[in-house]
């Protein structure tokens, strides 16, 4: 049985310290006021020759009219006050993209394994109880977003816009929506999917366990049928999550592909942590019967889905661009504009790297070149998360800094602290599975 070594408990302590240091240290320094956003947004431009904060104050610059003057004033304190929401989201959509990128990874896990059981994998059940581990995080993982959500509905930020009844009076498009997009459908929505992910999370890992101690194939036939089961709902309910979640932080903007898209990345971002935990395990002396090919296929898994998430990108990218409908290409328009860096650094590094890295079978067996290529593509995936909520919360306004800095410290070390702490209930090898002994002699 593993044991939880007091390196790594220590390691999760200090990683959940700093990060929240950090997190505290953005609250903190979020601006209350206008003025105060305008000093913040004035420093940055002073580091960057000037830019973004530019506009903060055009209307001074009208002196004609006085009917003028005033419309220019308005729109100048109009202007002020996204900007200072924009600034105030920073730190809450830090916390945001860091909880649902470690949450998001172990609901791809869980596809994953719910595949393997509804597929009688032969090859896998060796890695089951690995992936069990890392499912145990959607418990707080989730039960984290939800509070982020019921905060957002509470009005304690300003992420989501269609949650503002101001906004949404002044908004055609956004009234249209309501009968969907209202605060008490929306976490309704919010509870029953992470309803029943724990639960089916909680029971299959129930009939696993209970399979090693029966003296018949009955709970591994329910585990089977309830897993095919689960994934008709799984698809449902990942992509309305994908929507909720996250599409809808662009309430403007929709996307028929979106749901595959998002999951795709964390189907990938799953994958390549059963990968590293694997490895690490192995290295420890655990898991003796998991060998290279095990390995290799699941590198093949990490190389295959990006493949499959670039494709979904490309698809979701160009047709957009091409068709060029203003209320869908401005989401793209505002990425490649102010997001240059991000955007197109996550396509290198979720795509061209993989490609690259990865192609080569013989590489896919070494385990340290696995590890690297992991822990890059995972990057690139925190950055897709990035992507897709930040511009959408403040705007041009964003810094990698302590804030994002801090959300990726806490939530790494809450994540490998529950998932290593659970590896260590029972078992790492499951004993009773009908595929066990294929399992282990799983060679190419």
């Amino acid at each position: 049985m593993y044991t939880f070594s007091n390196r790594l408990k220590i390691t999760s302590y200090i990683l959940m310290a700093v990060g929240a240091i950090c997190l505290i240290t953005g609250f903190l320094s979020a601006p209350s006021t206008v003025e105060e956003a305008k000093a913040i947004v004035a420093s940055h431009d002073d580091g960057h020759g000037g830019g973004h904060g530019a506009e903060v104050g055009h209307g001074d610059s009208h002196s004609g009219a006085d009917t003028h003057g005033d419309e220019a004033a308005g729109h100048s304190a109009s202007h002020d006050e996204h900007v200072l929401h924009q600034l105030q989201n920073r730190p809450w959509s830090a916390l945001y993209v860091a909880a649902f990128f470690f949450f998001m990874i172990s609901l791809g896990v869980l596809a994953f394994y719910a595949i393997q059981r509804a597929a009688q994998a032969g090859w896998s059940p060796l890695l089951f109880r690995v992936m069990e581990g890392i499912t145990s995080y959607i418990v707080p993982g989730g039960i984290i977003v939800f509070v982020i959500l019921v905060l957002s509905v509470l009005h304690m930020n300003h992420m989501f816009t269609w949650m503002d009844a101001e906004v949404v009076a002044h908004d055609e498009l956004l009234q249209g929506k309501q009968g969907y997009l209202n605060p008490t459908f929306f976490l309704i929505r919010a509870a029953i999917f992470l309803g029943g992910w724990i639960a089916y999370r909680q029971y299959s890992r129930k009939l696993s366990l209970e399979q090693d101690k029966s003296d018949d194939n009955s709970k591994f036939k329910l585990n089977f049928r309830i897993s095919a089961a689960f994934l008709v709902f799984y698809l449902i309910s990942e992509s309305m999550m994908s929507w909720d979640w996250i599409m809808s932080l662009d309430p403007h903007w929709f996307s028929t592909l979106f749901g595959w898209y998002v999951f795709a990345s964390m189907f990938v971002s799953g994958i390549t942590v059963i990968a590293l935990v694997t490895i690490y395990l192995k290295s420890k002396g655990l898991l003796p019967e998991v060998n290279n090919s095990h390995i290799h296929d699941l590198a093949k898994f990490m190389f295959g889905i990006s493949i499959f998430w670039t494709y979904l990108w490309f698809s979701q990218f160009m047709l957009i661009w091409y068709a060029n409908i203003p209320e869908e290409v401005t989401y793209f328009v505002t990425r490649i504009e102010d997001y240059k860096i991000p955007f197109f650094g996550m396509l290198v590094l979720n795509f061209i790297f993989p490609l690259l890295v990865l192609m080569n079978s013989d590489f896919k067996r070494v385990n340290w070149f696995v590890v690297m290529a992991g822990i890059i593509i995972l990057f690139g995936h925190y950055m897709d998360v990035f992507n897709m909520v930040m511009p959408a919360t403040v705007g041009d306004q964003w810094y990698l800094g302590v804030p994002e800095i801090g959300g990726i410290l806490f939530f790494a070390g809450l994540f490998i602290f529950w998932v290593f702490n659970a590896l260590t209930k029972e078992d790492l090898t499951p004993k009773r599975n009908p595929f066990i002994e294929e399992s282990k002699h799983f060679h190419y």
